[in-house]
């Protein structure tokens, strides 16, 4: 499910519990959740299957908006996202942008790469069985 410029976790829950679970870490440590994009609900209403799979955006104010004020176009990919979908045999996978590929593909000083790592190491952590 990977391809280049993303990190994938596999989760022990459903695709519903695993977005639970990280909305839940996810706001415990001072972020916001902006959105829940719900895709397969979506699909479903125009009368397509997909397996379930949902994306949060979510961050926060104080961290990206030095990187929005460094690097303006980095406002295209922030919030950020993380992708829960499961597969054909039933496992959830939660992808996220590597935040090293962001900083290669906008060019923020490093300095402000912590801004973004974080979160991916929160939900690294969260996702442990």
């Amino acid at each position: 499910m990977s391809a280049p410029g993303l990190i994938t976790f596999p989760s022990p829950r459903s695709v519903p519990e695993t977005v639970a679970q990280l909305e839940s870490a996810l706001t415990a440590r001072g972020l916001k959740i902006f959105a829940l994009i719900n895709h397969s609900d979506e699909a479903e209403q125009a009368g397509l299957a997909m397996l379930p799979t949902q994306v949060i955006l979510f961050g926060s104010p104080r961290a990206g908006t030095p990187l929005m004020l460094a690097t303006p176009s980095l406002a295209i990919d922030l919030p950020l996202k993380a992708l829960v979908a499961e597969d054909a045999t039933g496992q959830t996978w939660v992808t996220l942008n590597d935040p090293a590929y962001l900083q290669a593909r906008h060019g923020f000083p490093p300095e402000l790469l912590a801004n973004l790592a974080g979160a991916t190491t929160l939900i690294q952590k969260t996702l442990a069985p």
